[in-house]
C-alpha cells in the first residue's frame, strides 16, 4: 500500500517566493548602475562636506564653537565616505563576475552580498546628502571659566602642592587659602598653574578671576580687574566711586559661584571694601587664593589654610638646573656634571636663581668656566637685610656675568620703573639714548642696539618680555638690582628710587643732593614747592603724578648735569601745567618727555636745550601750535615723538629726514 504526500501551496506564498528571488537578482542586475551611481553621489556629498566645513572655520575665526549636530554628520560623512571608497574599488572585479548581460553571475552568492552593500551605501550618501541642510552650524562659544595664562608646561617640585590646594579648592570648606613663601620661589608659577587646571578640570565654579595687587596696592585697580572678568567694566562704571564700584560688584559676584586668585599681597587686601563676598567654612561657593611673601599677611587675611612655598629639594633644583643648562653642555666635559651640581646646590633651591643661572651657563663647555662660577658665587656676601642676602647675591651672579658694563648700566635703569610695570621698550631705550648709554653713529644704530640689549636682558631672565612690546621686571630681580644701585655701586650709581610708593609729598630735598638718578614715578605728589640742588642728578622721573598742581619756579635750576627729565602723564587732565624749567641751566638735557600732558606753550627758551636728542610731545593735545624753526634749533635730536600732538604736521613731518618718527 503506497503512502502519497501532497504540497500544497497557496498563491500569497509563492508570490512572496517570486518576489524574494527577483528582489535578490536585482541587487545583481543593479549593481553596476548602483556603483556609478554611488560614485556621483559620493562627489556630490564630499561637496556639500566642504562647503558646510568652510562655514565652520569661517564661525570658529570667530571665536564661535561648531554645533554638536554638525560634528556628528561631519563624523557621519567621513565614516560613509571610507566604506563607499573600499566598495568602489573593490567594484570592477564584482563587474567581472557578471554574465548574461548583467542580469546573472558567476558567482551569485558573491555578487548579491556584494550587490546588497552597494545599495545599501548609496542610500547611506542620499541620506547624508538629505540631511546635509544647516541653517547655522556654529554658535557663540561661552566664556571660558579662567582665562589661561602663560607658563612652563610642567612645575618641578610643586605638583604635590598644586594637587594640595586643588583639592582645597574643588572638595574641602576652606574659603580662603594663602600661599606664602620668599621671593622668587614660585608662588605665582604655582598660582598660575592652579588658574590653567580650572581650564582642564571641570568644577562647579562660575569663574575664576586673577589680580595682580603688588607693593602699591591700589583697591580701585583690583575693582578694575574683577570688572573686566565679570562684565562690569565699561566707561560709565570706570568713573564710579570705590563705594558704587563695591556694591556692584558684591551684586554680580553673588549670583556667582567664583574663585578670586591675588597675586603678591603685601598686606592685607579688605575684600569688603572691594565688595567682594567674603568666604567662609559655611559658605564654600566662592574662594580666595593668594601669594605672599609674608606669613603676617596669611594671618591678617584671616586664611582658613595656608601652604608654605619652600625651596626645591636638592633632586628638584637638579632636575631643573639641568633643564636648564642642557644636556648637550653637560656632555661637553667629564667634569661639568659634577661642578654643575654644585653650581645648584649654590642656588639654595631657589627655582628663579636656578633659572637664570642655569640659562646663563647653558653654553659654557670648559671646566674652567664652571669652577670660575663657583667661586663668584661663594665669594658674594652670603647676607642681606630684607629678603635675605643669598637671593640678591646668587641673582647678582647674573647682573655680573652681563658682557659689559653698557649692559649692566641699562639692566640697572629698569629699576627706576615701579614694581610690576610694564615698561614699553621705546620708552626705556629712549632713556638710555638720553643718558649716553648707546652709541650715536646713526639714529636707527642706537635704536636696534636697544633692542638688543633688551634682548640680552630678557634672554639672561632679568627682564621679562611682555606681550606688545614691553617688558617687566621680576619683584626680586628689581629689589636685588636696587640693593645693587644702594649698597654695591653707591658711590658709582646712587640711585633714589621712590616709584609707586604712594608718595603726597616729595622726599626731603635734602637728600637729593649726592643723587644721580632719581625716581619719583607715579606717586599722587601734589606740589613740588621746594628748589633741591642736585649737581650729579643725571636722570629725573616725576611722570604719572597725576595730582600735581605745581612746581616751583627754579625748581630745575640747580640741576646741571640732568640729562633725562620725564614728566609724562602728570597733572590733571583738565588743568594745564606751566612748563618753566629755568632753561639757561639745563644745557645738559637730552632727553624730555612731556607726553599725555596739558601743558599748554612750549617757551621760546627750549631752543637752548641745544644737546636735546629725545623729545616726546606724544597726546599733549592743548599744545598751542608753534613754528618749526624751535625744533630746528635741535641739532642733535634723533627722536620726536608726536603722535596726536595738537600742533602735529605731517607734511613738515616728513621733510625733517634726520629725525626718527616715532608714535
Amino acid at each position: 500500500m503506497c503512502s502519497i504526500f501532497q504540497i500544497t501551496c497557496d498563491g500569497a506564498f509563492f508570490n512572496r517566493c517570486v518576489d524574494c528571488f527577483l528582489g535578490k537578482a536585482a541587487y545583481i542586475r543593479n549593481l553596476q548602475d548602483n556603483l556609478v551611481a554611488l560614485d556621483t553621489e559620493l562627489e556630490n556629498l564630499i561637496a556639500k562636506k566642504n562647503d558646510v566645513m568652510r562655514r565652520v572655520v569661517d564661525a570658529e575665526r570667530q571665536q564661535m564653537r561648531r554645533l554638536d549636530g554638525v560634528q556628528v554628520w561631519v563624523s557621519r560623512v567621513d565614516a560613509v565616505k571610507t566604506g563607499a571608497d573600499e566598495l568602489i574599488t573593490d567594484g570592477s572585479e564584482e563587474i567581472g563576475k557578471l554574465c548574461v548581460g548583467g542580469y546573472c553571475s558567476k558567482n551569485c552568492r558573491s555578487s548579491y552580498k556584494f550587490g546588497k552593500q552597494v545599495a545599501r551605501k548609496l542610500q547611506d550618501v542620499e541620506t547624508l546628502i538629505a540631511e546635509g541642510v544647516f541653517e547655522a552650524v556654529a554658535e557663540r562659544a561661552p566664556e571660558p571659566v579662567a582665562d589661561k595664562r602663560p607658563t612652563e608646561p610642567t612645575i618641578v617640585g610643586l605638583q604635590s602642592q598644586l594637587e594640595q590646594v586643588w583639592r582645597c579648592l574643588v572638595e574641602e570648606s576652606e574659603g580662603i587659602i594663602g600661599l606664602y613663601g620668599m621671593g622668587g620661589v614660585g608662588k605665582t608659577t604655582l598660582l598660575i598653574h592652579i588658574n590653567n587646571k580650572f581650564l582642564e578640570s571641570p568644577t562647579n565654579f562660575d569663574c575664576v578671576i586673577w589680580v595682580v595687587v603688588s607693593k602699591d596696592l591700589r583697591l580701585e585697580k583690583i575693582q578694575e580687574d574683577i570688572g573686566k572678568k565679570i562684565g562690569l567694566f565699561d566707561g560709565s562704571w570706570k568713573n564710579k566711586s570705590v563705594e558704587e564700584k563695591a556694591v556692584d560688584i558684591l551684586r554680580r559676584l553673588g549670583e556667582k559661584r567664583f574663585v578670586l586668585l591675588l597675586d603678591d599681597l603685601w598686606e592685607r587686601v579688605d575684600l569688603t571694601e572691594v565688595g567682594v563676598p567674603l568666604p567662609s567654612p559655611q559658605n564654600t561657593t566662592s574662594k580666595v587664593v593668594f601669594t605672599t611673601r609674608f606669613i603676617d599677611v596669611c594671618g591678617s587675611m584671616e586664611s582658613h589654610r595656608k601652604f608654605k612655598v619652600a625651596c626645591l629639594s636638592e633632586e628638584d633644583a637638579w632636575e631643573l638646573f639641568r633643564g636648564k643648562v642642557g644636556q648637550e653642555t653637560l656632555e661637553s666635559h667629564h667634569d661639568i656634571v659634577e661642578l654643575a651640581q654644585t653650581v645648584a646646590r649654590e642656588c639654595g633651591g631657589l627655582p628663579l636663581a636656578l633659572k637664570t643661572i642655569g640659562r646663563s651657563m647653558a653654553y659654557r663647555k670648559t671646566a674652567k668656566e664652571w669652577r670660575h662660577a663657583i667661586e663668584m658665587l661663594r665669594r658674594s656676601a652670603s647676607e642681606l637685610a630684607g629678603l635675605g642676602e643669598k637671593v640678591y647675591s646668587i641673582l647678582k651672579f647674573s647682573y655680573d656675568s652681563l658682557q659689559n658694563d653698557t649692559i649692566r648700566s641699562c639692566f640697572l635703569y629698569c629699576c627706576l620703573y615701579p614694581e610690576d610695570y610694564s615698561i614699553p621698550k621705546w620708552d626705556l631705550i629712549d632713556c638710555w639714548i638720553g643718558e649716553g648709554f648707546l652709541e650715536e653713529s646713526h639714529s636707527f644704530g642706537a635704536e636696534n642696539q636697544g633692542y638688543y640689549i633688551v634682548g640680552t636682558l630678557v634672554r639672561a631672565c632679568l627682564l621679562e618680555e611682555l606681550e606688545d612690546d614691553h617688558v617687566k621686571m621680576h619683584d626680586v630681580i628689581r629689589d636685588m638690582a636696587i640693593w645693587i644701585t644702594g649698597e654695591i655701586e653707591k658711590e658709582k650709581r646712587n640711585f633714589l628710587v621712590c616709584s609707586g610708593a604712594g608718595l603726597k609729598e616729595a622726599p626731603d630735598v635734602k637728600g637729593w643732593e649726592n643723587v644721580r638718578r632719581l625716581s619719583l614715578m607715579q606717586n599722587q605728589i601734589e606740589t613740588l614747592s621746594e628748589v633741591p640742588t642736585c649737581p650729579h642728578l643725571l636722570t629725573l622721573f616725576l611722570d604719572f603724578n597725576r595730582e600735581l598742581k605745581t612746581i616751583a619756579d627754579g625748581f630745575f635750576r640747580c640741576m646741571p648735569s640732568l640729562k633725562v627729565l620725564k614728566m609724562s602723564n602728570s597733572g590733571k587732565p583738565w588743568k594745564g601745567l606751566e612748563l618753566n624749567l629755568g632753561m639757561p641751566k639745563l644745557g645738559s638735557l637730552q632727553l624730555l618727555d612731556i607726553s599725555h600732558t596739558c601743558i599748554q606753550e612750549l617757551p621760546q627758551e627750549l631752543k637752548l636745550l641745544v644737546n636735546l636728542k629725545c623729545l616726546n610731545l606724544r597726546r599733549t593735545i592743548w599744545l598751542n601750535k608753534i613754528s618749526w624753526q624751535l625744533i630746528s634749533n635741535f641739532s642733535r635730536l634723533r627722536v620726536l615723538r608726536m603722535f596726536a600732538t595738537g600742533w602735529f604736521n605731517f607734511h613738515e613731518a616728513h621733510r625733517r629726514q634726520r629725525f626718527i618718527w616715532w608714535g
